[in-house]
């Protein structure tokens, strides 16, 4: 890894008597999955540039429990959820920032139950932030005269009302936005949430994230932009199902900014 990228754990901070603006929950995904690392590396990027003191957990952090209770688990998800509450709580944590809507979801509306009351935010809103109040700013001409679609991310978008904060970013870019028919509240799902992402799908004539990639194609993008681990690898899997990976890029929110030069 050529960038030389500053990520302290809880562990170091606390030891140094330092509590954190923010904590980066990095998720299953962004752990241990090679295609969403790149998007974590990318956020620590830009928190590393607009000098945001956060911290992770590292080998301390475990699955939210959002795939267990999906699937239908919900005793394992309650024991995942309340071993993470007790973590968090110990270390003092206030507010947490997640790449993944998943996390999102879970931290924000399915934690306060179990005694998990944090300020729980996507990456997209926070950049949002980091951006209105000048804490980072990006070349923008690095876009200029691309053509972007976004996909919504089902527990970003209908499961959050959250579809300003993405949009607000991708304006900033000079690059053509360019909406999808089904886009907003009347999006598809790239078809990897509630747990889907780990089983065989069903009997029919098309997979979902093709039929999503499609939707996608129709707007002759040449990015698709996603806020989410899950809907990236479903939407890079359906370009190279249409055999359109040396036309179309399939980059996260983060990673559109990130490389960008940051300034």
């Amino acid at each position: 890894m050529s960038e030389n990228l500053i990520v302290p754990t809880m562990a170091q901070m606390m030891a140094e008597g330092k509590q954190p603006e923010i904590l980066f929950w990095v998720g299953s995904a962004g752990s241990f999955d090679d295609r969403a690392k790149k998007i974590s590396r990318a956020f620590v990027k830009i928190l590393n540039k607009a000098n945001v003191n956060f911290a992770v957990l590292g080998t301390e952090e475990s699955c939210t429990g959002d795939v267990a209770k999906r699937a239908g688990n919900e005793f394992l998800f309650q024991m995942q959820a309340l071993m993470n509450i007790e973590l968090l709580n110990a270390y003092e944590v206030k507010k947490i920032v997640t790449c993944d809507p998943h996390s999102f979801n879970c931290l924000k509306n399915e934690y306060p139950s179990l005694g998990g009351n944090y300020e729980v935010l996507h990456h997209t809103q926070f950049i949002q932030q980091l951006l209105k109040e000048g804490r980072i700013d990006f070349n923008k001409d690095t876009y200029k005269g691309s053509r972007i679609t976004f996909h919504d991310p089902c527990y970003l978008g209908r499961a959050n009302n959250e579809y300003q904060a993405p949009r607000e970013i991708l304006s900033q870019t000079n690059a053509q936005i360019v909406e999808m028919k089904r886009s907003k509240s009347s999006a598809l799902c790239c078809g990897a949430g509630g747990a889907q992402m780990f089983k065989e799908p069903e009997k029919g004539n098309m997979e979902i994230n093709v039929l999503r990639t499609q939707d996608a194609l129709e707007t002759t993008p040449n990015i698709i932009a996603t806020g989410c681990p899950y809907c990236n690898t479903m939407m890079t899997d359906g370009i190279k199902f249409a055999h359109k990976e040396n036309e179309v890029k399939v980059l996260d929110i983060a990673e559109i900014i990130a490389n960008a030069q940051i300034l």
